[in-house]
């Protein structure tokens, strides 16, 4: 028997977890954390959504939840994100986690700080100029410089988002050859380069210790995730939606409250059992 396929089609019968039906019994993942991969989305998924980028906040014991789930998986635990490694330390500081960062542009393996950046070039600088020239359009947009990708972000704005998607149009048909890719996702258009994204990551991150081998379980919730739900039956893994179900996912959480929740319940488990 499969324990992840049983984990997700097992009714909950105990006291332990009170997390949804939609999603897995942490009490039957806890004996196969040694052969599961840990994956997790942080905007959106983790946290809650701010009015900008910089004002996420972490919840009291989320680094620790996140502590344990790394060293109960012997370091096979990872942040997928949009977000730069740099950015995902600042958030989570003092501490760092293994994690793939700027849609698969870089990975980092081991706690101590190691990356490997994954073959990605930073964007072209007069590209990124006019690309930024479109926050001009209106006070409320935000403009985030990600090195390998440009992020406009109008949750202050939500008016300008048809001119700021019309704006990005116009500058592709004036650049056909460009390699770049254009990502909507809540509130933000995302301009990156073409050929890169979380699932890329999540694929190089998968050939590596202590990731190869096991079987991958991962939670997003925007658009950009979409990559990574798609690919987790080739490592005969599970994907989860938050906030919404998302086609060819093996569930769904309501919300990040409730992924921390599951997450706690998990790590828990895993102490206990030792």
């Amino acid at each position: 028997m499969n324990p992840m396929t049983d984990a997700v089609e097992r009714p909950l019968r105990n006291d332990i977890d009170k997390t949804p039906e939609t999603v897995p019994v942490p009490a039957s993942l806890v004996p196969h954390l040694s052969e599961t991969a840990i994956l997790l989305d942080i905007d959106g998924t983790l946290l809650e959504f701010a009015a900008t980028p910089r004002e996420v906040w972490v919840p009291p014991g989320l680094r620790e939840t996140l502590n344990t789930l790394v060293e109960q998986t012997s370091g096979a635990s990872a942040l997928v994100s949009g977000r730069s490694l740099n950015d995902i330390d600042l958030i989570f500081a003092p501490e760092l986690y293994p994690a793939v960062g700027g849609h698969g542009a870089e990975m980092r393996l081991k706690l101590e700080g190691e990356h490997a950046v994954v073959q990605a070039p930073m964007m072209d600088k007069e590209l990124k100029r006019r690309l930024a020239a479109i926050a001009a359009l209106s006070p409320g947009i935000l403009l985030e410089d990600k090195g390998y990708s440009l992020a406009l972000h109008y949750r202050l704005a939500p008016q300008a988002e048809r001119a700021i998607y019309e704006a990005v149009s116009l500058i592709r048909a004036e650049l056909p050859d460009a390699p770049i890719e254009v990502l909507p996702g809540k509130c933000v258009c995302e301009i990156k380069h073409a050929g890169f994204t979380k699932a890329t990551g999540v694929r190089e991150l998968m050939t590596r210790a202590p990731f190869k081998g096991r079987k991958p379980l991962f939670i997003g919730d925007d658009v950009t995730d979409e990559s990574v739900f798609a690919i987790m039956p080739d490592y005969n893994g599970l994907s989860f939606s938050v906030g919404r179900r998302a086609e060819g996912v093996n569930g769904h959480f309501d919300a990040p409250n409730d992924v921390r929740e599951f997450l706690a319940v998990l790590a828990r488990g895993s102490e206990q059992s030792r």
